[in-house]
């Protein structure tokens, strides 16, 4: 116990989190350009082929701020701008259709905000199939969407499973009365236990609860009751993150005091007791704060080397090529990013006007393609070359090193392996790789390690 704490110790410190390389602050933004995001999408369009490519469709609205949040939201009780939005996303997916000169083959969607189910489950269906209208289905197809536990209603699910739709994830985040009130998302276990029922009862082969530690209020206590409540459900995955405190970025985590927030040792204590809880009920570390039990298809494809991650998280389908559509949405053209206008408003404005809405990027250079697939590699499948560290620098070395010696690494016939204990520390390893983070981290904010 002394060891790992000496370990979260050293290693707690800021780090990207790599759902994209380079990390979205390293992105030279003032290089890019609308045109060269086209011809990367063509590009990448040909390149992705026969394995399909990945939506992820943004949609910002919230009936009420969680405090807690670090999306992109909007929040409004007026749900007639809901048939506009969507309509909107629409237009912006035929641009990309005309770009691309034909169908795109999808082999996943992900309907993510703010809270998908804000919108009625009419027009999410309608939605999906106008978007499908326009796509061919690849046979090995996987569509999930985000579901707010109040407001996610059997119609909901039921309107979503008609259109192919078979994984939900609930951000449940904390079952304790004191932390909801404090981050503004109050829901209560009933409530939790019957959209999981129904999800099941439709057939969703994977429901994933997002928890977090480090919340306002929380206690060793609280955390161990959210887990016990969360044993009675036994979701498929969960994601056990880290709450990031930034409220210069985001204003609405000013709803709570500094002094309010478990920090330092406190902070460590809930995440080793969630980690413990999780392990005891037989899920399995997949890295990154996520954890799947041996039956779901994630730590299936984990083990069989196939797993891939980018900005939707982990995911099993090799797909390296993504367009998101929406406010805010990014999209990954596996040569380069390309982010959309933030606010509704501009966004709506510019696809109206025909235009792609897109307003920062970066395009990759070859090395930091290199170091990319290595990022991955180390996520995914837990693995470094010897080739790799022999090109690391003297410094980058003595890193490694330590941690060879503190087990986060081992040694085998012909490369190292990410440990089970290396697995807390999978944003250090790969920082270790990351050249632009050793020359320009430091100026740049990102969140703690752990």
């Amino acid at each position: 116990m002394n060891q790992i704490k000496d370990l979260i110790t050293k290693y707690d410190k800021p780090v990207p989190r790599y759902t994209s390389y380079p990390a979205m602050p390293h992105w030279q933004t003032g290089q890019f350009s609308v045109a060269d995001w086209k011809e990367q999408v063509v590009s990448g369009f040909h390149t992705a082929g026969e394995e399909g490519i990945s939506l992820y469709i943004h949609l910002p609205y919230c009936e009420s701020l969680c405090t807690y949040c670090g999306c992109n939201t909007r929040i409004t009780v007026n749900h007639e701008v809901e048939l506009p939005y969507i309509e909107c996303l629409l237009k912006e997916w035929q641009l990309y259709i005309d770009l691309l000169g034909r169908k795109p083959l999808i082999r996943e969607i992900h309907l993510g905000g703010g809270t998908p189910t804000f919108f009625a489950p009419e027009n999410l269906q309608y939605l999906v199939k106008s978007l499908l209208d326009q796509a061919e289905e690849h046979p090995d197809h996987c569509f999930s969407f985000e579901g707010h536990p109040r407001n996610t209603t059997y119609a909901h699910l039921k309107a979503l499973s008609e259109v192919g739709f078979t994984r939900v994830s609930y951000g449940v985040q904390d079952f304790d009365l004191n932390v909801q009130r404090a981050i503004n998302r109050i829901q209560t276990y009933e409530q939790v236990e019957q959209v999981t029922r129904w999800s099941r009862q439709l057939g969703y082969d994977s429901v994933n609860f997002d928890l977090i530690y480090g919340l306002p209020f929380q206690t060793l206590a609280s955390v161990r009751d959210t887990m016990e409540k969360v044993a009675r459900l036994m979701p498929d995955r969960i994601a056990f993150y880290s709450y990031a405190h930034v409220p210069w970025f985001k204003p609405g985590q000013r709803a709570y005091s500094e002094t309010d927030l478990p920090k330092g040792d406190k902070k460590r204590q809930l995440n080793e007791a969630g980690r413990e809880e999780l392990l005891s009920l037989g899920y399995a570390d997949i890295g990154m704060d996520h954890f799947a039990l041996p039956t779901d298809s994630l730590f299936l494809s984990m083990k069989l080397g196939k797993l891939h991650r980018n900005f939707m998280g982990y995911t099993e389908q090799n797909s390296q090529f993504l367009i998101g559509l929406g406010a805010s949405a990014i999209s990954d053209s596996s040569l380069g990013y390309a982010q959309n206008a933030k606010v509704v408003e501009q966004y709506i404005e510019q696809v109206n006007a025909g235009a792609f809405p897109v307003f920062i990027g970066h395009s990759m250079s070859r090395q930091q393609q290199e170091t990319r697939e290595l990022v991955q590699d180390i996520i995914c499948n837990r693995w470094i070359t010897f080739k790799q560290v022999d090109n690391l620098p003297e410094e980058r070395f003595t890193v490694f090193q330590e941690m060879l010696e503190e087990g986060l690494l081992t040694r085998e016939w012909n490369d190292y392996r990410v440990s089970t204990l290396g697995t807390q520390f999978l944003r250090n390893i790969c920082a270790i790789f990351d050249p632009i983070f050793e020359a320009e981290g430091k100026k740049k904010v990102f969140s703690q390690s752990v």
